[in-house]
């Protein structure tokens, strides 16, 4: 796996510990809004909602603000409209970045994120210039887990691939069959340790000394905003720098 998908693995473990708990409720809530906005408020017959309201019962989110989240969407509860947003640009060592948010206030985030580059070493680019870097994929991590039984179950079920490092056995989905693939690892007895959509980059930018800390300043910078929901990058570094600078 590459830098990328290592970071996003720590960033989800730390965050399992010390996130903020309004942080994560808002961004489910948010996904859950515009998922039932786009397809309707009907899990079964909207794979995406269905996904939201899976990651919003793991965080332990309250019933009735799952059921107040959909209703919103769907315009049986007024609420301001919630809209999905993409910024792009280049961190430190000309690491490609793209960030997904979403937002009631196009003008009041587009600002921020642009500051957040600005001040972190990075810059913002035109819509198009970095996007085409990314494969957006669905991403199921099981830890420990028997690979064989992993990818028979998976490939079965509809998965694109499975790749494993020896502890990690990691399922690579499309976006929309995520959610049926990890169901399908349940029933057999494998249980995943996260199940995130991501943006794969097609090729990765080696990053080392200070170029890495300051990119990972950056990336933790925008990750941190309240209307950011996802951020991807095409970096790698050594398994022990990124540890060191994730800590």
């Amino acid at each position: 796996m590459s830098g990328h998908s290592k970071w996003h693995s720590i960033k989800h473990k730390k965050g399992a510990i010390d996130a903020k708990r309004g942080k994560l409720f808002t961004s489910l809530i948010k996904e859950l809004t515009i998922a039932a906005r786009i397809g309707g408020g009907n899990p079964g017959g909207n794979p995406r909602l269905r996904t939201a309201v899976a990651a919003a019962k793991a965080a332990s989110m309250p019933k009735d603000t799952i059921e107040r989240a959909i209703k919103r969407g769907t315009g049986e509860i007024e609420g301001a409209e919630i809209i999905e947003l993409t910024y792009e640009g280049y961190g430190p060592g000309g690491v490609a970045i793209f960030v997904e948010a979403s937002s009631d206030n196009r003008n009041r985030t587009a600002g921020e994120i642009r500051s957040l580059f600005s001040k972190n070493g990075g810059n913002m680019a035109e819509p198009g210039a970095v996007a085409y870097m990314f494969t957006k994929r669905g991403v199921i991590t099981l830890e420990g887990a028997d690979e064989d039984r992993v990818m028979e179950t998976a490939l079965e079920a509809g998965a694109l691939d499975v790749q494993s490092d020896g502890s990690t056995v990691t399922v690579l989905t499309e976006p929309m069959a995520m959610e049926d693939v990890r169901e399908a690892l349940g029933k057999a007895g494998l249980s995943a340790t996260a199940a995130e959509i991501q943006n794969l980059p097609s090729t990765t930018v080696k990053v080392e000394g200070k170029e890495a800390a300051s990119l990972m300043k950056l990336l933790s910078a925008l990750e941190d905003h309240d209307d950011v929901d996802r951020v991807s990058a095409n970096f790698e570094m050594s398994d022990e720098l990124m540890e060191q600078l994730s800590a």
